[in-house]
């Protein structure tokens, strides 16, 4: 695989493409991603309905348990054959001056969603991590929008890099 950030980049844009397409208010999805020509090569009878120029394809999972986020990822490994992974959550948004109204880390997190929630300045957003085991990754995040604004798209591969990590521990 010749560009893997390029290919975790752009795997990272489909999940958040395909997980659009299902509108909002969505629990978190998670996504094996897999070597497209591999996956092609197993599979011939895909061939109509991959993009062959993809380096990955992300690959829908179960539905994660009705729990901690990151007690599910914490019990997550994959076989050989998954190159690497990408998680779609929707997030709550906060600007930078109402960040310090939540970032306490002694706050209760409970306390601390429900500010977050109740907080006038608040965006919702979907964010999608993606990350291969190497360690590239890559991160989108939809800001939804409103009669009035559209939908706006943000990618930069440092924008949780928490959930990288987390992602990343799946291959352990």
């Amino acid at each position: 695989m010749p560009n893997l950030p390029a290919a975790v980049a752009a795997a990272a844009r489909e999940v958040e493409q395909f997980v659009a397409s299902g509108g909002w208010d969505q629990l978190p999805q998670l996504f094996a991603l897999v070597p497209t020509a591999e996956l092609l090569e197993r599979e011939p009878s895909l061939a109509g309905q991959l993009d062959a120029e993809s380096e990955l394809t992300p690959i829908a999972q179960d539905a994660l348990p009705a729990k901690d986020l990151a007690d599910s990822l914490g019990g997550i490994s994959w076989p050989e054959a998954v190159l690497g992974c990408a998680l779609a959550q929707e997030i709550l948004v906060l600007p930078p001056e109402a960040e310090s109204e939540v970032s306490d880390p002694t706050m209760d997190p409970e306390l601390t969603r429900k500010i977050a929630a109740e907080h006038p300045a608040r965006r919702e957003a979907r964010l999608v991590a993606a990350v291969l085991r190497d360690g590239s990754g890559a991160c989108v995040i939809r800001l939804r929008g409103d009669a009035e604004h559209p939908d706006q798209l943000v990618e930069h591969p440092e924008l949780a890099p928490n959930l990288l990590k987390a992602l990343k521990e799946t291959f352990a």
